[in-house]
Order: structure tokens, then sequence, then C-alpha cells
């Protein structure tokens, strides 16, 4: 009795340490992701073609919002460049940034896949051509709405195709998810190039085509509400659904003994990924590998557990996507790199070294 008495209170007490220690890494990691977003949103709204220094940036944007903290000493140029040009622009980056991040987290552990991700299972791709089937054909049966609904549905489809073919005898492997991703992106893409060099309006095709690389630099005040509640309302129910994702991870059979439906969950999942992947696709393009690289990185931080890894990952893609608009808008001024060109170039190699890392690991031989 006395040995299981302190057994079961030493379980506590062992267990007790790294609970702090993963409250304190989180909070730790959330206050420097804050830090980190802030400063990325001064420098976006800073830095361009016309330099504003960053106290004048902060004071335009207080000025805007009612609060006059500093004189007014600047040009109505440089307030507009500030307020319409590169603030929309740099909000629909951390808004894109972070949905992208998210979904990636989810679908990773929705497939038991660390290599799962919006653009590398085709979902991308099926939103690009559902949005450019739409600017083709000119179809408009939802007035604004029906770029983001037709991207939805081309998503949503994608990802269905996917999964169905990935999934033999109940079971889904790394290398034939990837491989049924590849090649279902590959025909959708073969589909929407077919789109753009049969239709007869060559100066659209030449924008769509440019859109199709990713880009950030087509949003306003008036269209970056959509995105933005998208992903809010996303993460909301991602966060509410962290215990579940979290029960995943342990299995399909295990999720099920602790009373998860997994296949209705997995299929509520799926809408809800791939709505929020047609609406950023929608309104920046199709931005590969951010929801592959930052999932990874943020796990190394505060760890598996969804609750932490989901508002972290958030913070860590609007990060990492403001920044690379900037490069994108800098690197070869007076010229615009496409946004998704950058991340492709940085999520390429990332994703060579992981399927190398998982491929030393056995990762192939494990099922979900």
């Amino acid at each position: 009795m006395t040995g299981t008495t302190t057994d079961t209170a030493a379980r506590p007490g062992a267990s007790a340490p790294p609970r702090r220690a993963g409250r304190t890494t989180m909070a730790g990691t959330s206050l420097v992701l804050v830090v980190l977003l802030v400063v990325s949103v001064t420098a976006g709204l800073a830095i361009g073609s016309v330099q504003v220094p960053p106290g004048q940036v902060w004071g335009i944007v207080t000025h805007a919002m009612g609060a006059d903290f500093a004189e007014p000493d600047w040009s109505r140029a440089r307030e507009t460049i500030v307020l319409d040009v590169r603030a929309p622009r740099v909000l629909l980056g951390a808004v894109t940034g972070a949905g992208l991040a998210v979904v990636g987290t989810a679908l990773q552990a929705l497939v038991r896949n660390p290599l799962a991700e919006p653009y590398l299972l085709g979902v991308s791709s099926g939103a690009s051509l559902g949005a450019v089937s739409v600017i083709v054909f000119g179809v408009a049966f939802l007035g604004p709405l029906s770029l983001s609904a037709a991207a939805f549905a081309g998503a949503l489809g994608a990802l269905v195709i996917v999964y169905a073919t990935a999934r033999t005898g109940g079971h889904i492997t790394a290398t034939r998810l990837v491989l049924s991703g590849v090649a279902v992106a590959a025909v959708l893409t073969a589909v929407l190039d077919l789109l753009l060099l049969t239709t007869d309006r060559g100066n659209e095709a030449r924008a769509v085509l440019a859109w199709t690389l990713g880009g950030l630099g087509g949003v306003n005040w008036q269209t970056l509400w959509l995105p933005g509640v998208a992903v809010l309302t996303g993460i909301g129910v991602l966060l509410v659904q962290a215990r579940n994702l979290n029960l995943l991870l342990a299995g399909e059979e295990a999720a099920t003994t602790m009373g998860l439906d997994v296949a209705r969950f997995r299929a509520r999942m799926f809408v809800l990924l791939s709505l929020v992947t047609g609406v950023l696709v929608a309104a920046s393009g199709p931005i590969g590998f951010v929801g592959l690289i930052l999932p990874h990185v943020v796990r190394l931080f505060v760890g598996g557990d969804h609750r932490r890894v989901l508002p972290t990952a958030a913070l860590a893609g609007a990060v990492f996507l403001v920044w690379a608009d900037i490069a994108a808008r800098t690197v070869a001024a007076p010229m615009e790199i496409p946004v998704g060109v950058l991340t492709a170039l940085c999520g390429g190699p990332f994703f060579l070294w992981l399927m190398r890392r998982d491929a030393r690991r056995g990762t192939d031989r494990g099922v979900a």
C-alpha cells in the first residue's frame, strides 16, 4: 500500500515541472512572436520604393485611428502609401501566413503525416482551378463572393480525391499521400494551363498567370475582410477541436476508443480547411510550403499539443509571410518577385530534408 501511494504521489510531482516548463515556453515563445509581428508589420509599412521612418509610420497609423500621439509632419503622399497601398497588403500577408500555417498544422494531424500541406496535397491547385474558372468564364453566381466560393469548391474536391486515392485498405502511408497529392496537383494544373491557353482574353490570361505564382499586391480594404474572417473563424474552430486533433495523433483506434467519431470529425475538418484555403487562394493566389515549414519549426519550441501549436503557428506564419513579402518587393526592385516563388525556394529544400529525415526514421512504414 505504501509503495502504491509513493508511486502515485511521485508521478504528479515528476510531471509538474514539465507542465510548468511547457507553459513558460509557450508564454515566452508567444511574447517573442508578438513582438516580432509588430516589428514585421512596422517594417512592411516602412520599407519600399518610398522609405518611411518607423516613427512616422506609427504616427500615420495612430492619426488615422484618431489618436494624435505625434505632430502630423508627413506628406499626404506618404499617408496614402502607408494606409492605402502597404497596410492592406501587409495585413493580408499576416492573415494568409497565419491561415496557411494553421491549415498545415491541422492537416498533418488529420492524416497523421508530417508532409501534409495544402500546396503539396493539391488543395491549392484545386482552389486555383476553381478561382481561374470563374475568371475565365466570367461566372458571377454569388457576386463578389463567386471567386472564393469556386476556390472553396475546388479545394474541397481536390482534398477529397487525394484522401480517397491515398487511403487503401483503411490506411494512409506518407508515400501514397504525397504521390496522390502530386498526381492530383499535376492534373489540375494541366487543366488550369489549358484554360489559360484557350481563353481569347490575352491580357486577362497574363494577369491570371501572374496570380497563380502567388502575390499580395491585388488587395484593398474592401476585399481584406473576407480572408480575415475566414482565418479567425478557422483558428477559433480548430482551437475548440484541439483535443480531438491530439487524439488523432495516437491513431484512429485510440481516438475511437476515447469516443471520437473519426470519419465524421475528419469530414467536418476537411470542409473547414478547404474553406479557409479556398478563401486565401482567392485573395492571394497559391502560396506554397508555409503550412509545411512553420508547424515543424513551432513544435520544436512548444511541443506537440495543438492547444499550444495552433496559436503559435498562426503567429509564426504571419511573421514569416510578412517578411517574405518584404523580400519579394525589395530583392529585385523595382521588379517585384511573386511571393510564392520565394516561399517555394525556402520550402523546397525543407521538404527534401524532411523526407530524408523521415525516411531514416522509417516513417513510411507508419500508417494513419
